[in-house]
C-alpha cells in the first residue's frame, strides 16, 4: 500500500467499516490535553513545597510518587472496568475521579499539610488512569490499522499543548513575589477551575455516542495443541513495552520535576539586564544571589513552558508526520539514543550548551510514550484493552526513579543527577531497535 496515498484518501480516520471517526477522535483528543494540563501543573509543584515546607529534593519527589502511585493502583481496575463498561463508561468514571481530586484541593489548602496535597494528587491521577487506559488504545482503532501510531501521536499533540499551559498556570499560583506563604493560600484556585471544566466535558461525553470498535487479533491467541487462550505475557514485544514504558516515564518525570531545580542552581548568571526579559516573565523571573543575577523559580517555569514544552509539542507534531514515513520502532530508537547524548551533555556541565541539551531532550522525548504504547499493543486485538492497563501501570517508574534522581541531586548536584534519565533512555533505545525481532513484524507503520 502507498502510505501517502492512503493517508490522503482519508484512511487515517476511516475504519474498516467505512465510517469516518474524525469527530470522535477530536473529542477523545481533548482528554489528552486534560491530563497533560494536570501533569504539567504537578511538575512545577516540587519547588513550591521545597520552599514552603522546607523539604529536600528527595522529599519533594513524594509529589511524583503520589501521582504515579495513583496510576499503579488504578491501572488494572481501570482496564477491567474498561472491558465491562466500554469506552464511554470508562471515560465518564475517569472524569468524575479527576473532578473529585481537583475539588479536594480546596480543603487541602486549609489543612495545609503535605499529606493532604499528596492525597489530592493521587486521586487526580487515579481518574487520569481511566482516561489514559482507554483513550490511548481507542485512538489506535479509530481508523486504518497501519496508521495506529500516527493517530496516537496526533492525539498526543493535544497533550503537548497541555504540557505548555500546565506550568504557566501552575507558576501563576504556586509562586509569588510575596513569598511561599502567599502563594500557598492560592494553590486551590487553578484546581477548582479545572474541576469545573472537567464536569462540563463529562456532560458532553454523556450525550455523545462512542462506537465500540473491535479489531482483529493478528497473533494466534490460541495454543493449537492445548486449545487454551495464550497470555498477553507470551508476546515479547508487549513485555518489553511495559519495561520500556517504566524507564521512559521515569526519565520524563525526573526531567520535568527537577527542571526548575536545575535551572535555578546550575545555569550561569544571566546579568541584571535580564530583569525585564519577556521570556522570564519580567522582573520576577530573576533573583539576586551573591551580587549576581540568576533565573528564579518563576523564570524557570516560563522557560519550561515557552521552550521545553514548546519543543515537546513540536516533536509531537512533526513526529506524527515522520511516523507516517519511517518505521515507528526506528524513530523511537533514534530519538532515545539522541537523548542519551543530551543527558551526557548535561552531566558534563557545559554551561549554556547543557541547558540547550536539556531543551532538546524535550523534543526527542515527545514521541516515546505514545509510540511505546502503539508498539506494545500491536496485533493484540481485543486484548489490547487489558494489555494497555499494564503499560499504564508501568508509569509507576515515574514514582520511583525521580526519588533516586533527587537523592543524587542532594548528595552531589543536579547536573550529576541526570545520569539517572540517561540510563533510562538507553533502555528505551534498545527496545526500539529490537522491536522487529521481538514482535516478528516489520510493518506496523511507515517503511520497514
Amino acid at each position: 500500500m502507498n502510505m501517502k496515498k492512503s493517508a490522503s484518501a482519508g484512511g487515517l480516520f476511516k475504519g474498516t467499516d467505512g465510517r469516518n471517526h474524525l469527530g470522535i477522535f477530536a473529542l477523545v483528543s481533548s482528554l489528552f490535553f486534560l491530563w497533560a494540563l494536570c501533569n504539567g501543573m504537578i511538575d512545577v509543584m516540587d519547588k513550591h513545597f521545597q520552599d514552603f515546607l522546607h523539604l529536600t529534593k528527595a522529599q519533594s519527589a513524594w509529589v511524583q510518587f503520589a501521582h504515579y502511585l495513583g496510576y499503579f493502583l488504578m491501572a488494572l481496575p481501570a482496564g477491567w472496568l474498561a472491558r465491562k463498561l466500554g469506552y464511554k463508561g470508562g471515560i465518564l468514571a475517569g472524569l468524575l475521579g479527576v473532578a473529585a481530586g481537583c475539588l479536594w484541593f480546596i480543603p487541602a489548602t486549609q489543612i495545609s499539610t503535605f499529606w493532604a496535597f499528596l492525597l489530592g494528587v493521587c486521586v487526580i491521577s487515579m481518574g487520569l488512569t481511566f482516561l489514559e487506559t482507554i483513550a490511548n488504545p481507542y485512538t489506535t482503532v479509530l481508523g486504518a490499522p497501519q496508521f495506529a501510531a500516527v493517530r496516537i501521536n496526533i492525539a498526543q499533540s493535544f497533550n503537548g499543548v497541555g504540557w505548555i499551559l500546565g506550568p504557566i498556570l501552575g507558576g501563576m499560583f504556586f509562586y509569588s513575589s510575596e513569598g511561599a506563604e502567599a502563594a500557598h493560600q492560592q494553590l486551590w484556585i487553578p484546581y477548582a477551575g479545572i474541576a469545573g471544566g472537567v464536569l462540563l466535558l463529562g456532560l458532553i461525553f454523556l450525550f455523545v455516542r462512542l462506537p465500540e470498535i473491535q479489531v482483529p487479533d493478528e497473533y494466534s491467541q490460541t495454543d493449537s495443541a492445548a486449545g487454551s487462550s495464550k497470555s498477553i505475557w507470551s508476546h515479547p514485544h508487549f513485555v518489553m513495552a511495559v519495561v520500556a514504558q517504566f524507564f521512559y516515564v521515569a526519565a520524563q518525570a525526573g526531567i520535568f520535576a527537577f527542571f526548575i531545580n536545575y535551572v535555578v542552581s546550575e545555569i550561569p548568571a544571566v546579568g541584571e539586564g535580564w530583569k525585564n526579559n519577556f521570556w522570564l516573565g519580567g522582573s520576577a523571573g530573576v533573583t539576586e544571589r551573591d551580587g549576581n543575577w540568576y533565573v528564579s523559580e518563576q523564570g524557570a517555569t516560563k522557560l519550561l513552558a515557552y521552550f521545553g514544552f514548546t519543543l515537546f509539542l513540536l516533536g509531537r507534531a512533526t513526529g506524527a508526520w515522520i511516523l507516517s514515513r519511517v518505521a515507528a520502532h526506528r524513530v523511537m530508537g533514534i530519538y532515545a539514543l539522541a537523548n542519551v547524548v543530551m543527558m551526557a551533555g548535561i552531566v558534563l556541565k557545559l554551561g549554556w550548551l547543557s541547558l540547550g541539551a536539556l531543551f532538546l531532550s524535550f523534543f526527542f522525548m515527545s514521541v516515546m510514550f505514545p509510540t511505546i504504547f502503539a508498539l506494545g499493543i500491536h496485533g493484540l486485538g481485543e486484548k489490547s484493552k487489558f494489555a494497555s492497563s499494564f503499560i499504564v501501570m508501568a508509569i509507576m517508574g515515574g514514582a520511583l526513579l525521580p526519588k533516586v534522581m533527587g537523592w543524587v541531586g542532594d548528595v552531589r548536584d543536579m547536573s550529576t543527577a541526570f545520569l539517572v534519565p540517561m540510563a533510562c533512555f538507553a533502555v528505551v533505545a534498545v527496545y526500539g531497535f529490537t522491536w522487529p525481532k521481538l514482535s516478528g513484524s516489520r510493518d506496523l507503520l511507515g517503511k520497514a
